[in-house]
């Protein structure tokens, strides 16, 4: 299976310590600022992508004699520097990309990126989106195992779709039977599984899986 991971320009406090995913990680990819976090990590990151207006010439050239392939973009472009950075790994046909320092800061930008899930979920991509204190995936109809995880112990599922109509829940603290959430719902907010595994189905709509911690100051495991 081939994984890539995607560094953004995220506060850098949200982003987990990266050398615990080196391991089974193929290719890294810095968008922006994103680029000399992998660097901090001590990971060297295959491409260097986005405009770099968030670094100085110093920490440009950091980027630049490390990583293997950089390319500068124009401040004023179509895409942004994480898009730029999703085309260039979704062009090595991954079967999973795992997103890093997208979320926290600008509201507008880590609501889009997560949004950006789908566009991976369409070209069959599992996406995978970490920070600190959360790891979300999307999800289509069907079903689907979830695993317990001593770090991200509280399970949510967030309708992305206008409704979701069927969830049942098996094997969690509060189970659910066939039923139908919509936006706006916080039924399924805050869930745990009563052992290690349990499963998930629905017929209909779009759900985001987000497993989740409380903060607290140890690193984050997969």
């Amino acid at each position: 299976m081939k994984r890539i991971a995607i560094v953004g320009n995220g506060p850098r406090k949200l982003i987990p310590d990266l050398r615990q995913y080196a391991s089974f990680t193929d290719t890294w990819i810095g968008a922006d600022r994103g680029a000399l976090t992998v660097i901090e990590n001590g990971i060297s990151p295959a491409f260097a992508v986005g405009d770099f207006d968030s670094i100085n010439e110093r920490e440009k050239e950091v980027v630049r004699s490390n990583a293997d392939s950089f390319t500068t973009y124009p401040s004023e472009k179509d895409q942004t520097d994480l898009e730029i950075a999703l085309d260039k790994a979704i062009s090595m046909d991954p079967q999973e990309i795992y997103l890093f320092g997208v979320t926290g800061g600008r509201l507008d930008h880590a609501m889009t990126n997560i949004q950006l899930l789908y566009l991976l979920l369409k070209k069959n991509v599992k996406g995978i989106i970490i920070d600190t204190q959360n790891r979300m995936e999307l999800t289509e109809p069907g079903s689907h195992e979830v695993s317990r995880s001593e770090t991200f112990p509280y399970i949510s599922f967030v309708p992305l779709s206008k409704n979701v109509e069927g969830l049942t829940l098996q094997g969690f603290y509060y189970p659910l039977n066939d039923q139908s959430i919509m936006w706006g719902s916080t039924l399924c907010i805050s869930n745990k599984l009563i052992s290690n595994y349990g499963t998930f189905s629905y017929r209909e709509g779009i759900l985001l899986l987000i497993k989740s911690r409380d903060a607290v100051s140890h690193t984050i495991p997969v």
